[in-house]
């Protein structure tokens, strides 16, 4: 694993926070804003959006920016460790994966059932349903859940902090994500 480039400082790239004002420089590269994004996502856990930093180089080593969908390269990085991606109609992996996610911060999601794994309740979920109650849910714990258009017929996104959703906005498009909360 490399450690950020020497090239930006991302403890200096927005040292004072996110601000919802901020406009992404334009000659800011790929790398910077991936790592932009690793720690909007793993809120509290440089160690983990480090690590995946480390995953990023190595998987577009080789690579001109140009030839790298980084929501793609990113999605197999973070998966079940920071986002997630599942099939427009598993709503049993809907609901594992972000159960999953949110243990990381000591959370348990309330679905509105007293048994979210219960195939009865799974049957009859939608995973637009499922998405508008994790977003509720996170919402009243700090958190926004996100999904990007991945294009495909399955759903995927992540979590970061609702005070960095400004962020987000700027961050995820300047990578070509198109992103949107999930609410």
């Amino acid at each position: 694993m490399h450690a950020p480039d020497h090239e930006f400082d991302p403890d200096d790239e927005y040292a004072g926070g996110f601000d919802a004002e901020m406009e992404v420089d334009d000659e800011a590269g790929t790398e910077a804003l991936v790592w932009q994004l690793l720690l909007l996502i793993n809120p509290g856990d440089e160690e983990t959006a480090l690590r995946q930093f480390g995953a990023w180089q190595d998987a577009t080593a080789d690579l001109d920016d140009g030839e790298t969908e980084p929501a793609w390269v990113l999605k197999d990085i973070i998966d079940w460790t920071s986002g997630f991606q599942v099939h427009d109609d598993d709503a049993a992996a809907f609901v594992e994966s972000i159960t999953e996610l949110v243990a990381r911060w000591n959370l348990d999601l309330d679905w509105g059932v007293e048994d979210p794994t219960d195939d009865a309740f799974l049957d009859e979920a939608s995973i637009r349903e499922l998405l508008h109650v994790a977003y509720d849910a996170l919402r009243s714990h700090g958190y926004t859940l996100w999904v990007w258009e991945t294009g495909t017929d399955t759903v995927a996104g992540w979590m970061t902090l609702s005070r960095d959703d400004a962020a987000m906005r700027v961050v995820a498009p300047a990578l070509g994500i198109e992103v949107r909360p999930a609410g």
